[in-house]
């Protein structure tokens, strides 16, 4: 079976499954998902794309204007999929999923008169990758950490965030990558926020660098520090800490676990470095796929792992930050974003020797 003919099984199980008629998928992650790896956005700000599926128990189609009915043929190569296309002019108003779905009963993944939200069911699918999908992200890690390796290199002292965020954009950019997160902080701005947009605020000696960058629809999701001169006790002490506790979640990724018990045991770790409070703080990441995040880990997730999830977990301590995709495997996990030559902290922890990055001192 063909990955696009798997994913086109698995809809049709949820539509039986729901006792629906059909599913219309107006996400752009979703999109993706059902197309391997086809763009339907035109900002890649958007949520909902310039093209609409609509799969049924029999058919499979189309919903889209004359503007990106070309590309998503040909470039896309939809056509080649058996796609029906349903094309109406820009200037039109769209009437096709009206005349199409008349008297279904339908599912869809955002907000449609009547449909069933099946947002949730679709996420959790999305997240099961496929050997394919385990390739392509294979690639997708290493670029991801070739851009923020090169990126990272090449900031200095007296650059604005603006000017670093740039750079990192360029680096995505020239390796194939939408940099959809793009975020950083310097100096005092690391210890603020969580989530930095990156300001006119100058680098002095401490920068973060955080990069959730985008191939055929497939997201991987990597952070990186850098400091200019000698980096100071307390954080090297938290720099040790987060990575202990980065160490437990990569550890405890394995398959039959439930995601909840990870949670726990990383929280636990939490404790055991000092920093008990810390994770309430901001979220600890999850199953990446076609969102930098399928969904968001709680302790009570109770989903399990299983081989060929790729989970990005972020745990930080004020100060400090830990975040790579990693891709779990029968054997063990492996990190796809792992940076050559960077330095690392080496952390024992359930009788295996993980290493996670530290950070960069430039003297």
């Amino acid at each position: 079976m063909t990955e696009f003919s798997h994913k086109q099984q698995l809809v049709r199980t949820l539509i039986e499954e729901k006792e629906l008629d059909g599913l219309l998928l107006q996400r752009v992650s979703n999109f993706a998902w059902a197309t391997c790896g086809a763009a339907s956005y035109v900002n890649t700000a958007a949520t909902n794309g310039a093209a609409i599926l609509l799969i049924t128990a029999k058919d499979h189609h189309v919903i889209t204007n004359n503007i990106e009915a070309t590309r998503l043929e040909k470039e896309e190569k939809l056509f080649y999929q058996g796609w029906e296309f349903h094309i109406s002019p820009w200037y039109k108003n769209q009437d096709a999923i009206a005349h199409l779905t008349r008297n279904m009963r339908l599912g869809s993944d955002s907000f449609y008169p009547e449909a069933k939200d099946l947002s949730a069911e679709l996420a959790r699918l999305r997240s099961l990758l496929t050997p394919e999908e385990n390739v392509r992200f294979r690639v997708l890690g290493r670029l991801c950490a070739d851009a923020m390796d090169a990126a990272i290199r090449n900031i200095h002292p007296g650059q604005t965030e603006h000017q670093i965020a740039a750079i990192l954009a360029f680096e995505a950019h020239n390796r194939g990558l939408t940099p959809i997160v793009n975020l950083v902080a310097t100096d005092e701005r690391i210890y603020s926020y969580r989530h930095p947009l990156p300001t006119f605020k100058i680098l002095d000696k401490y920068a973060m660098l955080v990069l959730c960058g985008r191939r055929w629809g497939l997201v991987g999701s990597i952070t990186r520090l850098i400091h200019f001169g000698q980096l100071p006790e307390e954080v090297r002490k938290k720099a040790e800490a987060v990575a202990r506790v980065d160490a437990k979640f990569i550890s405890a990724t394995r398959p039959g676990v439930t995601v909840g018990q990870v949670f726990h045991q990383a929280t636990e770790t939490y404790s055991e470095v000092g920093y008990p409070d810390e994770w309430m703080l901001h979220h600890q990441g999850g199953p990446a796929g076609y969102e930098p995040r399928e969904y968001l880990a709680t302790p009570e997730s109770c989903e399990e792992v299983s081989v060929g999830q790729v989970f990005a977990w972020n745990p930080s301590i004020t100060g400090v930050k830990s975040e790579d995709s990693i891709q779990i495997g029968e054997a063990g996990n492996e990190v796809i974003t792992e940076i050559p030559n960077w330095p690392s902290i080496e952390v024992e922890v359930d009788g295996q020797s993980i290493h996670r990055p530290a950070i960069l001192q430039i003297d």
